[in-house]
């Protein structure tokens, strides 16, 4: 290549470094689903994103992270609330678990901290009495972390992420639904990165204008 090219084709490059990308499109049908019957959502006059997970799922403890980054920078409109994901029965001890910990007002500050135990610690807490004894040295009664586990508000919670999950057509997580109409996930982006752009774009959409009457 001649020296005039040569310099040419590197300012060019070294000019694009600088520049930013384009945003990637967001497509329905690929980096989303929309619902055909648009689910209730449980608050009102704000965008709703639910999160679906697994405190067993690796990609959902490793999401947790870029989540919580993502979720400090919402607008005030816009509400995250999370679901553990009742796929099947052998979900069903760590859905509780999640459950009982909020029954007890301590799912926020303990959440992170079940994620570590599971995966960094290698605890079963699939194991109820196990995951007494762990709630117990986080400082959480024993006693009334067992009753809330077993509790009729626990299993009625339960029964309901059984639902949703249908309702969603959930087949794995961690997994999104944006204001009861759209599902979305990292499977279908790609990545968390284009995920988040994804929940961006649906948040954007549904504060434009597109929210259910």
């Amino acid at each position: 290549m001649p020296r005039t090219r040569l310099v040419a084709s590197l300012l060019l490059a070294f000019s694009l470094i600088g520049t930013p990308l384009a945003a990637r499109a967001v497509d329905e049908g690929v980096d989303y689903l929309t619902l055909a019957t648009p689910r209730p959502t449980e608050v009102q006059g704000k965008v709703e994103v639910l999160e679906f997970f697994w405190y067993a799922c690796p990609h959902c403890y490793r999401l947790e992270p870029e989540l919580n980054v993502w979720a400090k920078k919402l607008p005030k409109d816009v509400v995250l609330h999370r679901m553990p994901a009742m796929l099947n029965a052998d979900w069903e001890p760590l859905t509780r678990a999640y459950y009982a910990l909020e029954a007890l007002g301590v799912a926020d500050k303990l959440h992170a901290k079940v994620f570590e135990a599971i995966h960094v610690d290698g605890i079963n807490l699939n194991k109820p009495e196990k995951f007494f004894d762990w709630a117990a040295r986080q400082g959480v009664d024993r006693t009334k972390i067992a009753q809330a586990y077993n509790s009729f508000s626990v299993n009625s919670k339960i029964m309901r992420s059984r639902q949703v999950v249908q309702d969603y057509k959930l087949t794995g997580v961690p997994a999104f639904a944006v204001n009861g109409k759209y599902v979305t996930s990292a499977y279908m982006t790609g990545s968390n990165p284009a995920l988040f752009e994804t929940l961006d774009h649906l948040i954007k959409k549904e504060q434009g204008g597109g929210k259910r009457k």
